[in-house]
This record gives structure tokens, C-alpha cells and sequence, in this order.
């Protein structure tokens, strides 16, 4: 959304209302677009915000939710932060949801809310909620502003607290009075952040135990994620992988910082990774986990994970550091610049064997045993479409029209989730888009509104299943009014489709409220339907024979689009290894 202008900068020393302060603030700080959805508390800025139209694009949601990943989408497709607004009460708790996927996942979001008057805060007045209170652990940082003479330095703390360190959403919660009064704004006040010192220099003599592990290592790994995405890394993480020869394994989030079809790149690890990298994070002498956290869908079994050699842990939150496992090396600080200074001391050592040349063949060659024996497959067919064939089709089409530089992707919650990280293939950062720590249904398609908010000129498309669909469906309505191009590839099954996965190798296949249809033949909802009732247009397909026509179809729509894709439902997400258990018991069949 731009960066910070010069404080005070053009302003005139009239006294101003605290929701003209709050949006000129906004400007500020660069913010060109808010999603926000109105109300009785929150009605002075919306106000102001009708003024701004030519500076600040409002849009409104149907869902405070979706308004929120919204802003999701529009943040981590840019690595700016983002801004939501709703009124106090339920709008505010609307966006619980959306603040606590953004503390789990590192997004710079700031979300403000209304507020009832001073006055009456405490007495259960009308529409009102502490959600400062609801908000404290799901945010890095919060706000309830009493007076309107605060709201400047507010608004420049939020800004700095959100994007520094490790980034997370603030929450600056603003009574309706302090919005309606009127002040001399002091643009210039300075910040009161004691004691908040983000982002540490990283010494040399600091990292060359990093360097020393890597020359005493024969068969070394990365373990790379979502730091590398929010430090801007991917560039510099790629030569020094590339100088090192070291193989990389990624995180669910990881996914884009190392091109998919580079040599060195394993895939995804964990969970639903590729028996590859699971194998060889498993038998590697030196784990390199780079802007990690050390996730359960990683590590799976604690104690049992990377067991058998040395861990160096490099991050910007120094509380990451030995949570879940302990680091032989551990490096706090930005993942960025201690790559950057890694990349210097290789480069300037004239005498260094760190290279990569034929240093890690016997490993490498392993490596390709591994991809070659245990590849990442499915068993397609000719009588259905497979969801696996939907997404890799896609992708493949994609790739012919030379347009994959410009395609932002964006998930549900789910099986689709898992299959779209497997088989779309990544090359970049911020164009693969999803809820990876808190999981939360409903985020694909407002997610992909947002991010196509941010990027008017790519493709933007969110990969869902009808459950997570149906969960924000009333944001077609934001894309029509809106004019938003998102298109929606669902891959419809009639079912939650990873609880079914579980009840079937877990339950006995027993179906515990897992199925979404009506029990008649016609697929329920017609969601074609749904989609021309909300002014989107939309295409159903059962057949094969129509996938690529069909997609081709989506791509080629000037403006919001839905394909329906009828899918089996007895499709698993493999491989697997099941929660709490460990390389040695992975499903691959």
C-alpha cells in the first residue's frame, strides 16, 4: 500500500475530527485501498472515507470476515500491510477470526474498529464488545484510543509495530467520540515504544558457526518457510542454495521462495510433502531451517524429527528459537540480511570448499534415487476428473499461455489445499496464497478479491472445495458490484474432504457429518446457480473431455468466474504421515 509520507507533511494546523485524522493518517502511510464494512460506531469514518474516495478505494464486503481476508489477500500477495474496518459489536468480532490467521501466519494487517462512546464503555451498552480484551493474545499489538489527540502517534505505532520484526496484525479499537471530535492534529508526535527493538544486526563472528556446521556436514538439508517470504529473501536464498549446492525442502508457506523446477528444490515437506523430502530431512547430517517455527504438520513427532544430526535455527522472533526444538546454532535476526552476509563470506573466502561442485554427490545422488522411486503421483482416470488432474491441467495451460509470471493462487481450507501445494508448482514468492497455521475455511475466495485488488493486471484464482466455498460464497456479490476478476476453480466432492480422509483411515469410514450434499443425484447446491444469482457467471463440468475447454473458458472471462468442477469423493491427499507419528509411518497408498 505504498510507504510512510514525510509526518505532517502538507497539513494545515486547522483542528480536524478524529476520523478525518485517522483516514489523512491512513494516506500517511500510503494506504490506497480499505475493506470495510460500516455501522452505527463506526459511521464517522465512513463518512470521511466518502470524502477521500479520490485518494483511499473503499470496498465493501458482504462479511466482515470477508472483508478481513481481504485484506489477507491484499497483504500477503504485496508484503504491505493492509487495513479492514467494522463497527463495534458482532462487526468487531467478525474479525477474530481473520486477526488470529493473521497472527499465526506473520501478516501485516491492521484492523480498526468502532467502538460505543467513552462514556458508556463498560455498561453493555448497544452493540458493545471489549474486543481489545477478545483480541489481546491473537494480536501483536492493540490499541483503544480514548483521545483523539492520540490517534496520530496511534496510527504511526501501529504502522511501525506491524511491519518490523516479525510482522502481525494490530488491532486500534476507536470509540465513536473520539471519531467525531475535533483537534489540532500533531502530526510530528513521536512514537512511545519502549523497549520494542525488532530486528537485531547479526554479527559475522555469529554466523561462521553456520558455515563451520555446513563444511562438517555430508548431507546437509534446508528447512526453509514463510520467513523467507516476509524478509523479501527468495533471491538471496536461492544463490546461496545454488553456491552451496544444498537441496531445499519447504514449508507449506515456504512454497515460491525456490523455484519448483529448480534441481534443488524437494517440494513441500511434512505432512502431505513428498516422500523425498521427508526421507531426506529424516537422513540429513545438518538441518538449515530458515524463517521456521518448527509446525507440528512439519515435525510430526517431535523427538523423532531431524534427530540424527545438527539443527541451525535462523529467525527474526527470538521466542521461535529452542520452542519446539532445540538449535545447535541458533541465529536471531532477519533471515534477509544473515543470508546476505552468508552469500559475502562464501564469495569473499578465496580458499573456500563450501562451493558446490562435487561436494554433496553421494547425497545428491540418493536425493535422485529417492525422487525417482517415490515420486509424487496419482493413479488419473478417464471416466472422472480427479482433482489433482484439475489443478496440474491448470497448470500446464497456464504454462503454455506463457502466463504463469502473472498468476496469483489462493485456497480454501482442505484437501483441495494440500493438492494445490503438491501439483500447481510455485517459481515465485507471494503468489501462492493460503491459511497455513490457523486453517480456516471460507479464506480462498476473498483472499484471491484481495489479491486481485493488488494486482489488477495478473490472474488471480482461488482453488476451493465446496465446503471452504460455501463458508464466504456472499463475497461474489463484493466481486460483481465491485468489479473484482477473482475466478473460482472448485473442485466440488459433496464433502469435507480431509475429515472424510481421516474417518476413512482412522474411523473406519465412518461418516460422521462429513457429507455436504442433499442424498439426491443432482450435485447440491447448483452452485452455477448461486454464482449468476450473485451476477457472476459460471460453468459446471462432470466429463474430462471438457476440463480444458472449461478452464480455458475461466481464463479467458473478462471479470469474476466460476468453474464447477464435479470431483470423486474417494480421493486422498497422499502421501501422509498421520499427526503425531514420523517419517516411518507415512501412507503412501
Amino acid at each position: 500500500m505504498g510507504s510512510p509520507s514525510t509526518a505532517g507533511q502538507g497539513h494545515s494546523a486547522e483542528p480536524m475530527s478524529g476520523a478525518d485524522i485517522l483516514v489523512q493518517s491512513l494516506i500517511n502511510h500510503g494506504v490506497d485501498t480499505v475493506f470495510a464494512y460500516p455501522g452505527g460506531a463506526s459511521m464517522p469514518i465512513h463518512q470521511t472515507l466518502t470524502r477521500y474516495a479520490d485518494r483511499v478505494r473503499t470496498i465493501l464486503p458482504r462479511h466482515e470476515q470477508g472483508g478481513g481476508f481481504m485484506a489477507h489477500g491484499y497483504s500477503r500477495s504485496t508484503g504491505k500491510p493492509s487495513v479492514c474496518m467494522s463497527t463495534s459489536g458482532p462487526g468487531a468480532t467478525n474479525f477474530v477470526t481473520c486477526l488470529a490467521d493473521a497472527k499465526m501466519d506473520s501478516i501485516p494487517m491492521i484492523a480498526i474498529t468502532g467502538q460505543v462512546s467513552t462514556p458508556v464503555i463498560g455498561t453493555d451498552a448497544f452493540q458493545e464488545t471489549p474486543i481489545v480484551e477478545v483480541c489481546r493474545a491473537i494480536t501483536k499489538h492493540h490499541f483503544l484510543v480514548t483521545r483523539t489527540e492520540d490517534l496520530p502517534r496511534v496510527m504511526k505505532e501501529a504502522f511501525h509495530i506491524a511491519t518490523t520484526g516479525r510482522p502481525g496484525p494490530i488491532i486500534i479499537d476507536v470509540p465513536k467520540d473520539v471519531q467525531i471530535k475535533r483537534v489540532v492534529p500533531d502530526w510530528d508526535a513521536p512514537m512511545n515504544l519502549p523497549g520494542y527493538r525488532p530486528t537485531p544486526a547479526v554479527k559475522r563472528a555469529q554466523l561462521q558457526p553456520i558455515l563451520d556446521a555446513i563444511r562438517g556436514s555430508k548431507r546437509p538439508i534446508f528447512y526453509a518457510g514463510g520467513g523467507l517470504t516476509h524478509a523479501g529473501a527468495a533471491e538471496v536464498f536461492k544463490l546461496f542454495a545454488e553456491l552451496t549446492g544444498i537441496p531445499v525442502a519447504l514449508t507449506l508457506h515456504g512454497i515460491g521462495n525456490f523455484p519448483a523446477d529448480h534441481y534443488l528444490c524437494l517440494q513441500m515437506m511434512g505432512m502431505h510433502g513428498t516422500v523425498t523430502s521427508n526421507y531426506a530431512v529424516n537422513d540429513a547430517d545438518l538441518l538449515l531451517a530458515i524463517g521456521v517455527r518448527f509446525d507440528d504438520r512439519v515435525t510430526g513427532k517431535l523427538t523423532e524429527f531431524a534427530k540424527h544430526g545438527k539443527i541451525v535455527h535462523v529467525d527474526i522472533d527470538k521466542s521461535e528459537i529452542h520452542k519446539n526444538k532445540f538449535a545447535h546454532v541458533p541465529v536471531h535476526g532477519d533471515v534477509k540480511q544473515v543470508l546476505t552476509e552468508l552469500l559475502a563470506m562464501v564469495r569473499e573466502d578465496e580458499n573456500t570448499d563450501l562451493v558446490a561442485g562435487g561436494r554433496y554427490a553421494e547425497w545428491l545422488q540418493q536425493i535422485d534415487e529417492w525422487r525417482e522411486t517415490e515420486p509424487l503421483t496419482f493413479a488419473d482416470r478417464d471416466d472422472a476428473i480427479l482433482p489433482q488432474a484439475a489443478i496440474k491441467r491448470l497448470h500446464e495451460i497456464l504454462k503454455d499461455r506463457g502466463q504463469l509470471d502473472k498468476v496469483i493462487v489462493s485456497t480454501g481450507v482442505g484437501q483441495h489445499q494440500m493438492w494445490a501445494a503438491q501439483y500447481f508448482g510455485f517459481n515465485h514468492p507471494r503468489t501462492w496464497i493460503t491459511s497455513g497455521g490457523l486453517g480456516t475455511m471460507g479464506f480462498g475466495l476473498p483472499a484471491a478479491m484481495g489479491a486481485k485488488v493488488a494486482h489488477p493486471d495478473h490472474v488471480c484464482i482461488d482453488i476451493d472445495g465446496d465446503g471452504s466455498f460455501l463458508m464466504n460464497v456472499q463475497e461474489l456479490a463484493c466481486c460483481y458490484t465491485e468489479k473484482i476478476g477473482a475466478k473460482v476453480l472448485l473442485l466440488n466432492n459433496q464433502h469435507l474432504g480431509m475429515v472424510m480422509q481421516w474417518e476413512d483411515r482412522f474411523f473406519g469410514s465412518n461418516r460422521g457429518h462429513t457429507y455436504l450434499g442433499s442424498g439426491e443425484e443432482t450435485p447440491y447446491p447448483d452452485f452455477v446457480k448461486v454464482a449468476e444469482g450473485f451476477g457472476v457467471k459460471g460453468q459446471a463440468i462432470v466429463d474430462k473431455a471438457d476440463l480444458d475447454a472449461a478452464l480455458i473458458a475461466m481464463l479467458d472471462h473478462d471479470g469474476p468466474y466460476l468453474l464447477n468442477v464435479h470431483v470423486p469423493h474417494q480421493e486422498h491427499v497422499l502421501p501422509m504421515i498421520p499427526s503425531g507419528m514420523t517419517v516411518k509411518d507415512i501412507i503412501k497408498a
